[in-house]
Order: structure tokens, then C-alpha cells, then sequence
């Protein structure tokens, strides 16, 4: 899990975009939340710290018995979050898969860049 302590006397505004991100959902989970919803979370935020934020989300949904709604465009991020996915096109659902359904390289085939 990534922790703030570090930056617990500079403000909000003077964080990095993930560190804004980290806190973001740290403040929707004081709310104790039974759904969280979030809009590209991934954002702004260094490769090597997407794989650590999946983990961590994966682990809030065991430990809080909650669930996480994904708005995503990193697929590798979203395959290893989503226990079901979702492909939306102009509105429309394009493909869906659950579980180990979730085939991500069929899902690449109806994203671009």
C-alpha cells in the first residue's frame, strides 16, 4: 500500500496528480462507501505505480467487502481489477466478459488509441 505520511504537512494542491489520486480515494473510503466509483483512476500516474494501485483497490474490495466501478483506459489496469468488463462504443456495450472470461486480448481489439 502506498502511504502519504511522508507529505502529511504540504497541501492537497502541492502533491503530484497520483499522490492527488491516492488521497482522492482515501477520502471516498472514510465515507465507508459500499460502492466506489472511479473515473480513470489511473490518470496522470507512473507505470510502475498502476500495477501497486491495482493491488491495493483489489485489496479494499476483500477487506471492505465493497464494491468498484472502473471507468478505465489502461487495460492492464482494468483486467486486474474488474471481475466484470464492460466495453462501451458510442453508448453502446460492445463486449462483455466476467470472471476468467475476461480475455484481454480480445478486449484490445475493440480499443484505440
Amino acid at each position: 500500500m502506498i502511504y502519504l505520511v511522508e507529505d502529511l504537512e504540504r497541501s492537497a494542491g502541492l502533491l503530484s496528480h497520483g499522490q492527488k489520486q491516492w488521497l482522492e480515494i482515501g477520502m471516498l473510503l472514510i465515507q465507508d462507501p459500499e460502492l466506489l466509483m472511479l473515473y480513470e483512476p489511473t490518470e496522470g500516474i507512473q507505470p510502475s505505480i498502476i500495477k501497486q494501485l491495482a493491488q491495493t483497490l483489489n485489496e479494499i474490495k476483500k477487506l471492505r467487502k465493497l464494491s468498484i466501478v472502473v471507468s478505465e483506459q489502461v487495460l492492464s489496469f482494468a483486467t486486474a481489477v474488474a471481475d466484470r468488463m464492460l466495453v462501451i462504443d458510442k453508448g453502446r456495450i460492445v463486449h462483455e466478459a466476467a470472471g476468467e472470461d475476461i480475455d484481454a486480448a480480445h478486449i484490445s481489439r475493440f480499443l484505440s488509441v
